[in-house]
Order: C-alpha cells, then sequence, then structure tokens
C-alpha cells in the first residue's frame, strides 16, 4: 500500500469519526429532551389523575387526622414539583451534583431521578 493511499484512508476515516461523533452528540441531546418532555408528561399526569381522584370522591372532612394519607401524598407531589422546578431553573438535583448550576445542559442523572420520584 502506498503511503499517500493509506494517508488519504486515514483522513477519510477521522472524517468519519468526527461525522459519527457529532451524530452521537445530536442523539444524546434528542434523548435527554425526550426524557425531560416524558417526565413533564408524567406528571402533568400525576396531577390530572390525582385531581380527577378528587373531584370524584364524595366530600369528606378536610381533617388531616382523618385521612393521613391523603396529606402525605399531597407532600410528596409537592416536594416532586419543587425539585422538577429547581432543575428547570438550570440547577442539578441529582446526587451526583446537587445545586450546581447545569449551564443550559441537561443532565441524565437529574432526569432519571426525577423520573423514579414521578413513578
Amino acid at each position: 500500500m502506498k503511503e499517500g493511499n493509506f494517508l488519504d484512508r486515514v483522513m477519510e476515516f477521522e472524517q468519519q469519526l468526527e461525522s459519527m461523533h457529532e451524530q452521537f452528540r445530536e442523539l444524546i441531546g434528542f434523548v435527554a429532551k425526550m426524557t425531560e418532555e416524558n417526565h413533564s408528561l408524567q406528571l402533568e399526569n400525576h396531577h390530572l389523575r390525582a385531581r380527577l381522584e378528587e373531584l370524584n370522591e364524595p366530600k369528606q372532612s378536610s381533617d388531616p387526622k382523618r385521612n393521613p394519607e391523603k396529606v402525605k401524598k399531597v407532600d410528596i407531589g409537592e416536594g416532586v414539583d419543587n425539585l422538577a422546578r429547581i432543575y428547570n431553573e438550570g440547577y442539578h438535583v441529582c446526587n451526583v451534583h446537587y445545586g450546581s448550576s447545569r449551564k443550559g445542559e441537561d443532565c441524565l442523572f437529574c432526569l432519571s431521578f426525577l423520573s423514579k420520584q414521578n413513578a
């Protein structure tokens, strides 16, 4: 194999790698966006179901001592909402980078954590 032909093949291979790397970055961005959208839709679905249950339930006393389970569910939902709000404001909520700025990039750890909390 001639040296010029070899160098041409190496340069072509390098261009292919760069192209694949760019496609991989785009794919990661797409997955992060879809994961965030999925989480948002799951939260909305959860809240809509809870609201529907509230509307369908017969009127019960609002005394927390008589219905402690209902109060507990609301508190958990509010905590997850707060974490989602903090994440959307640009901060990490995962245990790896908690509280640090995301600098506009999505974090798969945070999105995974928020998805687990919503399930």
